[in-house]
């Protein structure tokens, strides 16, 4: 009932209202209710109606609290309050009272408000009366449909919610939360899932209707769940001596809980038994027609999202296990580098996508490092991502330059027979040197943390997404080179790390680089923290992520080291050679001589291994000025030297001869000899070493 806060006014002087004897004759009672004080007074026929003796009602509206059940009162409060707002004369409704025995009854009430000359309430007097023998009339089946109605509306809205219900854990926060239940007039639920036999409990509401030892139960046991389950007809237990004759051992658990009636519904799913549903009552005492027919409709309602929900999960756990089993089970340890990587499926979407990550040992003290995404989040897409992982992996294993690698992986991708296509990015790092060549293909630009933390972007150029670039002929992806220092940190991930709904990326960019550049210095808290931070706003889509960085101190920034070895008639191995050869100069800053030392380089490889029948040791490094190899007077304006070492086994010297008009050899020194600013040969126990040095510019602070 509405609550008005008692006042310091006096009650009127016509109060209470008399009521005339003719009333009290015919089971009517009336009711006094002044809203300045809060008092309510009834007189004795009307706390008839509501079975109270005088003693037990103190005269105010909450001493009706004990007869009225809460679903009545709500819907009691919400007619009166509107009523007294919107300037009614009057207000009447039909509601049901708690008899002394536990039992309902029919009451109608009628009220007549008084207002003052500015229109405000002030008081209330009305009759109330019994209307147990006036359900057949008109007006009393008119507002027994409108209660039907609102529970018809009821199974309508829960219906509504459980449309959106995509996991069995949906369901059961619909059943928990919504309000239909408490309009149905239950106080609690319970409902079980049925696997293998038994029944297991997931949900109840509220927290602490589950029964002691009825959480796993057989569908053969004496429990009304097990007996709905078994026989596919709902138990509909409409007394408190009901339930006590028909479930001897469970009603000793339910005894305290104030129980006085239950309805246990089958949930049936193309016509077998997936679970049950069990709502118990406080206020209740048996089930109408309509009654049962609400609640079949609710239990089938609830059946089929749950049917739903179990064939949603069950497939996101086959693509859940498909994926995990595609990633790589574990990262290999590299030698020179900390690796970290994490891989976080979405939280509400809750679907499967084609994120991954790779690490691939390369010879030379190189790695290969891939961070990918297939376009799609279902089984397809998980089963598109573990096919072009194995073969990026093998293309890169084969030893081909980056570009290669992410030309023949889209090229694959095209003719895989699928309308899919995925952005990819992979980079090869030479740990010895630092030295990083970076392919893009339609993904996001990586990060580089600095061993300062500051984190900056890094714009590759890129291509097109693998698969498009082959279906347009688009397969020249440039190659990024830059130079990883020790301690540098080189960041992959998807754009499931920075996309945001309604927000632009490169606002997720400059997020994301703050929170690069203020998480923990170590890498693997650092993977955590950006999980748990995509987690906390709920992203939609997966997270692939994957950290590198180089180990050992700081080099100098003048210097710099590469080391190859190229055996015998291994002709990939020396287009290898070349190729990061090339990409060490353009890093230490030399792209101007960059061509000049690459064939200076390829000519003295070649060189030994035609001449010495073995194989061939390439080192390219950078000398300080202060730092020389053979002794020469400075020159004016030199800037650092560069220099190449090509070792063999062979003792034999190499001259230069000249190779003569017709000649197809013979011309490797004389190339050498004007390539280069200098070059000599050294013995090296039971070999030689070849060298030449180019005079290459300072490189300017970063």
């Amino acid at each position: 009932m509405v609550e008005r806060v008692a006042g310091p006014l006096s009650l009127p002087d016509d109060w209470p209202a008399h009521a005339d004897i003719s009333l009290s004759l015919n089971r009517m009672g009336t009711f006094d209710w002044d809203l300045d004080s809060g008092r309510l007074h009834l007189d004795a026929p009307a706390l008839d109606v509501f079975d109270l003796r005088p003693g037990e009602y103190d005269g105010r509206p909450e001493g009706l609290e004990p007869r009225v059940p809460p679903a009545e009162s709500l819907r009691l409060d919400e007619l009166i309050s509107r009523a007294l707002r919107d300037g009614s004369e009057g207000y009447g409704a039909y509601f049901r009272v708690r008899r002394r025995d536990g039992g309902l009854r029919w009451t109608h009430l009628q009220g007549v408000i008084r207002r003052d000359p500015t229109g405000r309430a002030r008081r209330v007097i009305g009759l109330v009366r019994d209307a147990a023998q006036e359900l057949a009339d008109s007006a009393a089946r008119h507002e027994l449909g409108a209660l039907r109605r609102v529970g018809a509306g009821v199974v309508e809205s829960t219906t509504a919610a459980l449309a959106h219900a995509r996991t069995v854990q949906d369901v059961i926060d619909v059943l928990k939360q919504s309000h239909g239940l408490a309009h149905l007039g239950a106080s609690s639920l319970v409902m079980g899932l049925v696997d293998a036999g038994r029944i297991h409990l997931v949900a109840e509401g509220p927290e602490g209707s589950y029964v002691p030892g009825t959480r796993v139960t057989r569908t053969d046991e004496a429990y009304p769940m097990s007996e709905v389950v078994r026989t596919l007809v709902p138990r509909f237990i409409e007394s408190p001596q009901e339930f006590a004759d028909s479930y001897p051992t469970l009603w000793p658990s339910i005894d305290g809980l104030g129980i006085n009636s239950a309805a246990y519904l089958p949930l049936i799913a193309q016509a077998r038994p997936i679970g049950a549903l069990g709502l118990l009552y406080r206020d209740r005492i048996g089930f109408s027609a309509e009654d049962r027919n609400l609640l079949v409709a609710l239990g089938s309602s609830i059946a089929q999202s749950l049917q739903r929900a179990v064939l949603f999960e069950q497939e996101h756990d086959l693509a859940e296990g498909l994926q995990q089993a595609m990633l790589p089970r574990r990262i290999p340890a590299v030698q020179g580098a900390e690796i970290a990587v994490r891989y976080r499926s979405a939280r509400i979407g809750r679907d499967i996508g084609g994120d991954w990550y790779d690490v691939i040992p390369l010879p030379g003290g190189r790695v290969g490092t891939v961070i990918g995404d297939v376009q799609g989040h279902d089984t397809h897409a998980a089963a598109v991502m573990g096919q072009l992982r194995i073969v990026l992996r093998a293309y890169a294993a084969e030893g081909h330059e980056p570009a290669t690698v992410m030309a023949r992986a889209s090229v694959f991708l095209h003719e895989l027979d699928t309308d899919r296509f995925a952005t990819c990015t992979y980079a090869e790092a030479d740990l010895t040197t630092g030295v990083v060549q970076l392919v893009r293909a339609g993904h996001v630009d990586p990060l580089l943390r600095d061993t300062d933390g500051s984190c900056r972007r890094l714009p590759l150029p890129g291509g097109m997404p693998l698969g498009l670039s082959a279906a347009f002929g688009a397969l020249d992806y440039p190659v990024e080179t830059v130079e990883l220092d020790p301690g540098q940190t080189l960041l992959l991930y998807t754009d499931g790390l920075v996309e945001q709904p309604g927000a632009d990326l490169d606002d997720g960019m400059r997020c994301l680089a703050t929170l690069v550049r203020d998480g923990p210095r170590d890498l693997q808290h650092l993977a955590d923290r950006l999980c748990e931070v995509v987690d906390a706003r709920g992203g939609e889509d997966d997270v692939a992520v994957l950290l590198l960085r180089r180990g050992g101190t700081r080099a100098p920034r003048s210097g710099g080291r590469l080391y190859q070895r190229v055996e015998r008639d291994d002709a990939e191995g020396l287009a290898t050679a070349r190729h990061m050869i090339r990409a060490a100069v353009t890093a230490w800053g030399a792209r101007e001589r960059s061509d000049a030392i690459e064939l200076a380089a390829d000519e003295l490889i070649t060189n030994a291994l035609v001449h010495t029948g073995g194989a061939a040791a390439v080192v390219v490094r950078v000398l300080p000025r202060t730092q020389r190899c053979e002794p020469e007077p400075e020159r004016p304006g030199t800037g650092r030297r560069l220099r190449v070492e090509v070792e063999d086994r062979s003792s034999a010297l190499p001259h230069r001869r000249e190779a003569g008009e017709s000649g197809v050899s013979g011309r490797g020194l004389l190339l050498v000899d004007e390539l280069a600013d200098d070059w000599g040969v050294e013995s090296r126990g039971s070999g030689k070493c070849v060298w030449c040095e180019f005079v290459v510019p300072d490189r300017p602070g970063r």
